[in-house]
């Protein structure tokens, strides 16, 4: 075995990772393609350069995110501390000033002894497959990883398993949605019952929960009105790189309801195969949700894929029959995004399966944002100084939010898609809390208490 551990990538994962192994009292060997190469969304020579907004979202017990950092700051995450350090006036977010940030993480890397930073592009003259031969490596190259890693990576995991853009849907939580105008059901499933079952369907329409989709009928009035605000809704600007590719695979619902306004009716809300068990008749249009984890706590709205603003997103989506309060546990994007289907790939620490040596980490995993890039950072860190050690594994409680994330990117999904830090995915209280707050206090109060035990 080799006498360090190679991480791949000096963003927020990256970062994170090679301190967690650092300062177990292992070498590292961090390769960075900066200076000598940037991406088209990078232009810093400093590490952990942040390209978007400069928050790490809500510092409150209570957001999934805030939870996240604290579950961090508890397990000594050096970029979460420098975040605190680097903090602007930002109400109850924690936001940064994105220079001084990336200035003290590249200077706590490269003055740490136990790191060695290399400014070389992977795949160029140093190849993965040369690394992994008696060696560990973490390649932590983040959504922009360059076309020449990518290539190696394909090569290694299989072309049909490497993603590269991020076409999401908005998810919301089962417990969000109104049953009351929603219904169970398949397509066609319904259509087959004859016109005399229609009653029994209205009498046991709310136990049934073992069909695939949520369904929410529109009436005309309410499709059209819908419709309207969709087609003149706000949206996110890409950058020229991203155009191309994105709507050549993907069309946004948006984009297609802009085509004429019965588009949507004959594409994702056709109400083809189904009865409104409410009245005995078809309804106008049908917005569908699939179930999106293994424990049916959160849905994903089927052919949503947008470009909205998240705030139009929660304007125009909650005006949908049923989900006139629903928590928007996820909004959906479209932007360029490298990701591996980790699902199939990775266990609970960001271990390749196929191969012990080798760990992944950051949104190249299918994490979503800066804190949870920086959650997998650190588990696959100590995971892998836990394999240069010989020790066992540490693999996180799924009741806290890093074990929660964990759990989701590894299992499997065949509708896997990237996802950020909420508590759909985190398993549910004992007791029944109806008041949203309360209950999320009480599973940040567990989670905290797990980390910390």
């Amino acid at each position: 075995m080799k006498d360090y551990i190679t991480v791949i990538g000096a963003g927020l994962a990256g970062c994170e990772a090679a301190y967690q192994i650092a300062k177990e009292g292992i070498k590292v060997k961090l390769y960075e393609m900066k200076p000598k190469k940037f991406s088209p969304a990078h232009s810093s020579n400093n590490m952990a350069e942040i390209v978007c907004s400069n928050s790490f979202k809500s510092n409150l017990h209570t957001n999934a995110c805030g939870l996240l950092k604290e579950e961090l700051r508890i397990l000594d995450s050096l970029l979460i501390k420098i975040a605190d350090e680097s903090a602007v006036p930002a109400g109850q977010a924690l936001a940064v000033d994105r220079e001084v940030f990336s200035e003290r993480v590249t200077e706590n890397i490269k003055g740490n002894e136990n790191i060695e930073v290399i400014n070389e592009e992977i795949g160029e003259n140093i190849h993965l497959k040369d690394l992994l031969e008696d060696g560990i490596v973490i390649v932590a190259t983040g959504p922009l990883t360059s076309d020449l890693l990518s290539k190696e990576i394909m090569e290694l995991i299989g072309d049909n398993d490497l993603h590269f853009y991020d076409a999401a849907a908005p998810i919301v939580t089962k417990d969000s949605v109104d049953m009351n105008i929603a219904f169970w059901g398949d397509r066609y499933e319904q259509e087959r019952a004859k016109d005399e079952e229609i009653e029994s369907w209205k009498g046991r329409i709310k136990d049934i929960d073992n069909s695939d989709y949520i369904n929410l009928p529109m009436n005309k009035e309410e499709y059209e009105n819908f419709w309207k605000e969709l087609v003149n809704a706000e949206v996110v600007e890409l950058h020229e790189f991203e155009k191309r590719e994105i709507f050549e695979g993907c069309m946004p619902v948006e984009v297609m309801a802009k085509r004429g306004i019965d588009t949507l009716r004959y594409g994702p809300l056709k109400p083809v195969g189904f009865t409104d068990p409410r009245t005995g008749f078809r309804p106008y249009a049908l917005v569908q949700l699939r179930q999106d984890n293994t424990e049916g706590s959160i849905y994903n709205l089927v052919g949503f894929q947008t470009n909205l603003k998240f705030g139009e997103q929660k304007r125009v989506f909650s005006m949908i029959p049923g989900l006139e309060n629903a928590d928007f546990e996820k909004y959906g994007v479209m932007h360029r995004n490298t990701y591996i289907n980790s699902t199939k790939l990775l266990d609970a620490t960001y271990n390749y399966k196929q191969n012990n040596n080798l760990f992944f980490a950051g949104q190249l995993t299918g994490v979503e944002g800066y804190v949870e890039s920086i959650s997998s950072g650190l588990v696959a860190g100590i995971n892998a100084a836990k394999k240069y050690k010989n020790d066992i594994k540490v693999v996180f409680d799924g009741r806290t939010m890093i074990g929660a994330l964990a759990k989701y990117i590894s299992t499997e999904n065949q509708k896997f898609q990237p996802m950020n830090a909420n508590f759909g995915i985190v398993p549910a209280l004992e007791e029944k809390i109806r008041d949203k707050k309360l209950r999320y206090e009480k599973l940040s109060d567990r989670a905290i208490e797990i980390i910390k035990r």
